[in-house]
């Protein structure tokens, strides 16, 4: 048996004529909780008390990255891909929020170095060209025309 609610959440995100605004509006609201957030935890609590310091660290740097990244990927995407549905706007923020996160896990253990980023970076773009792909794959023609 399948929540009602939890569908028509999905079936939204995944409605190609959702507005600008709902996607402006998500990007505000991950950016403003998450650097308030990072600053409370980075200015309050003490990383060695207990694993939940960190990893709210790691929740609330994604969050801001990804709020961060949307405005930059709205722009690129309408400058060089001729834009770019909002989902997919959020998809490749999430990217660049999951990027930035793994590369500060990567530097807590002191892996990260310029080859690892660049191929970590590279396997992302990877991705994404894929799921864009796949996107393009399922396009309709409208009926109106």
């Amino acid at each position: 048996m399948r929540p009602e609610c939890l569908w028509a959440i999905i079936a939204r995100v995944r409605d190609e004529t959702a507005n600008d605004l709902s996607v402006t509006l998500a990007a505000w609201l991950l950016a403003i909780v998450g650097w308030g957030g990072l600053a409370s935890v980075v200015l309050s609590n003490d990383p060695r008390i207990g694993p939940l310091p960190l990893w709210a660290f790691y929740v609330l740097w994604l969050m801001a990255a990804t709020g961060t990244a949307v405005p930059f990927v709205r722009y690129l995407s309408k400058r060089f891909a001729g834009g770019a549905p909002p989902g997919a706007i959020l998809r490749t923020s999430l990217w660049v929020g999951f990027f930035f996160a793994t590369c500060a896990w990567l530097q807590l253990s002191r892996l990260l170095n310029s080859a690892t980023a660049a191929l970590l970076l590279i396997a992302l773009i990877g991705v994404e060209w894929f799921l864009r792909l796949r996107d393009r794959s399922r396009w309709e023609p409208d009926d109106d025309e």
